[in-house]
């Protein structure tokens, strides 16, 4: 049986870092402004194709924006909004959860959660930590701050109900792996880690040869993805290509993260 009631979910998702992928690491970088320009494509050249590309297939999804960078971009914010996509939370800054001491990670947390609100008069119902990482308190804070949906681990290709402090809760996990992140293949920079560079038709075949077998199994499919990164030239033909081999299949569902687990939820409570 399918983990929904409209078929197999496919969530295209985006991680809106633009430059605090590098600033986070190392605030100094700010004053390089060659680093910078690579994270300032996202939202000069890598936002434009893909919100194109979207609107091409009719397609609403999710966008996981740090705050810093939702008040530094308000009018692409209220795009989004206008566009029927979903913006969740991303830290405030992307600094690394692990480098945070507890007050640190609550006051990210804090901070994010005000500006995505305040910019774009709603709030957050799901939340992806910054570099995949988790510190002991981060369930805690995501149960306490009463987020609806999870997108973090890499334990499974199904959803499940997130368990905190050994009590099952109603937080939906939506679990992905690296190899459906847009970065392995391609995140290039002189200071970040990585260094690599892939032919786009790589990632294609990667990523549809994973929906092929997800989509047997009635699982579902977890896509992360960068706009300075997808978005170029050759590898936003990737993610088309990705959205037409799923939309060849019956029952495929591609959506926002939150309309998607608020279906999901009631099915994985059921069998909880």
């Amino acid at each position: 049986m399918s983990v929904t009631s409209k078929g197999f979910p496919l969530l295209l998702t985006f991680d809106l870092d633009f430059e605090t992928m590098w600033t986070a690491r190392d605030p100094d970088y700010a004053k390089r402004p060659i680093l910078m320009s690579q994270g300032a494509y996202g939202w000069k050249a890598g936002m434009p194709r893909i919100l194109k590309l979207l609107q091409k297939y009719d397609l609403q999804c999710t966008f996981f924006v740090p705050g810093l960078v939702a008040e530094q971009h308000p009018d692409l914010m209220k795009q989004l909004i206008d566009l029927g996509h979903e913006i969740a939370h991303h830290s405030y800054s992307h600094r690394w959860i692990v480098n945070l001491s507890p007050e640190e990670e609550r006051e990210e947390m804090e901070k994010g959660l005000d500006a995505i609100t305040r910019t774009t008069g709603m709030r957050p119902r799901g939340w992806r930590s910054p570099a995949a990482e988790f510190s002991p308190i981060t369930l805690q804070l995501i149960k306490e701050y009463g987020f609806d949906y999870s997108s973090n681990f890499f334990d499974d290709d199904t959803p499940y109900l997130l368990t905190v402090d050994g009590a099952q809760t109603d937080i939906v996990e939506l679990p992905f792996r690296w190899v459906l992140d847009d970065a392995p293949f391609f995140q290039y920079s002189i200071v970040l880690p990585g260094r690599t560079m892939q032919a786009p038709s790589a990632l294609l075949e990667a990523w549809t040869s994973e929906f092929d077998v997800l989509y047997e199994e009635q699982a579902m499919m977890m896509v992360g993805m960068h706009p300075q990164i997808i978005g170029q030239p050759s590898r936003i033909k990737v993610l088309e290509g990705l959205i037409q081999h799923a939309l060849e299949h019956d029952k495929v569902w591609i959506g926002r993260c939150d309309e998607i687990t608020d279906d999901m939820r009631v099915r994985l409570q059921a069998k909880a």
